[in-house]
Order: C-alpha cells, then structure tokens, then sequence
C-alpha cells in the first residue's frame, strides 16, 4: 500500500522489536498447547483489554481461540466476526485492536500453538498473514530447545510427574533432598511454572518427559 513502509523479518527473527512492528497494537503467543498451560507464552496485548477480557470471560467465548482449536493457518480476525457471540471484534476496535490475525499450528497429537496479532492502521497482508503462520510454526518447533532444562531437572520433573514424593527421589538418585528440590526450583523457573505438578505438566506438554 502506498505510503506504508513493509516489515519483512527473516523467520528465524525472533526480536521483540521485529513482533511489535508486525502488531504494534499487540500480541499473545501460546506455545506448545495440550491441556490448559501452554509451555510459554508471550503476552503484549494492551492491559485494559486484558482486564476486560477476564472480567467478561471472554475465554468461554473467544472466536480467535475457537478457531485455533481445529485449525492450523491464519485468518483476519473480522473473518470470524459470525463466531462471535459476545462481539469481541467490534470491541476490540475500541481498543485499538481494529485490525488482527489468528494463526494456529497443530500437531496430530493435539499439541498446538497459537498467536493473535494486532494492529489498528490497516488490515494484514497476504505476505504478512503467510509470515506470521511460519512464525507460529517456527516457535512451535523451536521452543523445546530454548528451555534447556538439564537431564537432573529432567529426571526429577519425570519422577513428580509419576507421583513419586521428594524424599523417595533423593534416595533414589542418591542426592540431599535439598539437591532435589534446588533442581525442581531451577525447572519451574525455566518453565514459569508455579508448582512443581504444574512444571512436570508443562514439560511433557513441550515433549521434554
């Protein structure tokens, strides 16, 4: 379009600066989703709209997140204004979200990824929508890696998530207690995990146990 200057970032670009300039209105990206927690996220939608969004529950009702479920691509999000219950594409505009993209990935086993981009000057293009699907996919892919969890932190989240207690796992790997429960503390903080059951979740969750 005349007058607008293009972003076209590599895809293995993963700079802060690089998303904000493909949504400067805002973003979320959910990876490596099978249950509820996703093994990382990256939340940059304006606070407001945060806040309405849980005050509202629009979770129960989100059209992007819908469609994320059984889909993998992208799609404008006014393209998904006949699965919107609550108008949530008429609000967001009012938000400065007038303009937005939903791109999913999923794996066959029901592993997914996901992230709703936002800006509110003009409507994605084509080359932008194809750029941020093999965003998505890229992270997918690449997030494991970027965990780096070390074998021991490995082999006690496998240990938790089989319901062995902290105690039996020191004596089984013949280290203090105090060993143990410094490895889970390094894992949940790796994994932004509040617990150490939720830690062990999110890592099988990632492909890790």
């Amino acid at each position: 379009m005349s007058g607008n200057r293009k972003v076209v970032a590599s895809v293995s670009d993963l700079s802060t600066s690089a998303l904000q300039a493909l949504a400067p209105a805002g973003y979320y990206v959910g990876l490596r989703i099978l249950f509820a927690f996703p093994a990382a996220e990256m939340n940059e939608l304006p606070a407001s709209w945060v806040e309405l969004y849980a005050r509202e529950r629009f979770f129960l009702a989100d059209p992007a997140l819908r469609w994320s479920l059984n889909h993998t691509g992208t799609i404008r999000w006014h393209d998904l204004s006949r699965n919107d219950p609550a108008g949530m594409i008429r609000l967001s505009a009012a938000y400065g979200m007038g303009y937005g993209a939903v791109t999913a990935f999923r794996e066959p086993s029901g592993l997914r990824s996901y992230g709703l981009f936002y800006r509110n000057d003009r409507d994605y293009e084509e080359a932008e929508l194809e750029q941020l699907a093999r965003f998505i996919a890229h992270r997918h892919r690449g997030v494991t890696s970027n965990l780096q969890l070390t074998q021991a932190e490995i082999a006690v989240l496998k240990a938790i998530k089989q319901g062995t207690r902290l105690k039996q796992i020191a004596y089984d790997f013949n280290v203090s207690e105090g060993a143990i429960k410094q490895r889970l503390r390094n894992a949940r903080l790796k994994l932004d995990a509040a617990t150490g059951a939720q830690a062990a979740i999110k890592a099988c969750e990632a492909g890790l146990i």
